[in-house]
């Protein structure tokens, strides 16, 4: 059974997709390869797990308190997209790995493209950090979110300058 919710970020409001109770989607409004509304399920209680435990953990991220997310995942892909998928968790918060460096640590150096396809496919954008990946020559390349909130998370995450968005109180507009 598929749930799912929407919640602000300093980023733009995040849908979050649970499966059978467990996390299962984190998709931005414009985002590329964004599944149909439809496939989402029916609404789900902000409150309830994995919700409320993804909620808080987003929370913590984007005030700079939290680096790497413990949340239980269901991902849905191929061998091969779970394998790219797994790779990008391992990349440090405020690093970044270009796509042959992936594919180097997957033990298949000619992969590079294969390897862009899988991460541009990832159901769970910021939680398996996808932004992370750039170029050959370290340049922003692909991003489903859009090159400017890849450059805006890459920063964040350097500690680079945090603006503050006005949002509705108990939402996460936090900066």
């Amino acid at each position: 059974m598929k749930q799912h919710t929407v919640i602000d970020s300093p980023y733009g409001p995040l849908t979050l997709v649970a499966t059978d109770g467990v996390l299962s989607g984190l998709y931005m409004t414009d985002q590329r390869h964004r599944p149909p509304e439809e496939s989402f399920g029916g609404p789900g209680d902000p409150d309830d797990t994995p919700f409320a435990e993804v909620t808080e953990e987003l929370r913590a991220y984007f005030a700079g308190e939290l680096k790497d997310f413990s949340v239980q995942l269901h991902l849905q892909g191929t061998p091969f997209q779970r394998s790219v998928w797994a790779q990008l968790r391992r990349i440090p918060y405020g690093e970044t790995r270009s796509y042959g460096q992936l594919a180097d640590a997957l033990g298949n150096p000619h992969a590079s493209r294969a390897v862009g396809l899988a991460n541009g496919k990832n159901p769970l954008g910021i939680i398996v950090p996808c932004h992370r990946v750039v170029g050959a020559d370290g340049s922003l390349t692909g991003y489903g979110g859009g090159l400017e909130r890849k450059r805006q998370l890459l920063d964040f995450e350097r500690g680079g300058r945090r603006e503050r968005r006005e949002g509705r109180e108990g939402d996460l507009a936090l900066f």
